[in-house]
């Protein structure tokens, strides 16, 4: 049998975030995950799974300037600091809400530049932050990286 976790991000969006872990527990949920837990202090979070009895999934690392259309830092050039400090404060909330999983965010490429230099950015930037994860007990993960090119 399939074993669904509400997405917090996008369900019950007509409540604030803390009260949509007690709302996918009274649906019947388990499990969740959201986008971003930085605007709530990790024990926040773990008190409200605990309390729920749910289990956090998987959640991702800071995405820089969000609301700029920012998707992630793993592989942009010239951000590796920002990116290894977001990895260590999401590596804190996922201990923090005992949540195995941390999808390492790449990010939009800027038209005009070099992939190649991307490319090298993102590999030696996920090698960093899946050693530093895995010292920490979790797993780092990288979702399908989306292209403009891409009718």
């Amino acid at each position: 049998m399939p074993k669904f976790a509400a997405n917090l991000s996008m369900m019950f969006q007509d409540i604030g975030f803390l009260d949509r872990f007690d709302a996918a527990a009274r649906a019947g949920f388990k499990g969740v995950e959201f986008l971003f837990p930085y605007d709530h202090p990790p024990a926040a979070i773990a008190e409200r799974l605990e309390r729920n009895r749910l289990t956090l999934t998987l959640f991702n690392t800071v995405p820089g300037d969000w609301a700029g259309g920012e998707r992630g830092l793993a592989a942009l050039p010239g951000r590796e600091r920002e990116f290894r400090d977001g990895v260590d404060t999401a590596i804190l909330y996922a201990k923090a809400t005992r949540c195995p999983l941390v999808h390492t965010m790449a990010g939009l490429w800027p038209e005009g530049r070099d992939k190649d230099e991307g490319e090298r950015v993102y590999i030696d930037n996920l090698r960093w932050a899946a050693d530093r994860v895995a010292g920490a007990g979790l797993t780092a993960v990288i979702e399908p990286i989306n292209t403009r090119d891409i009718p």
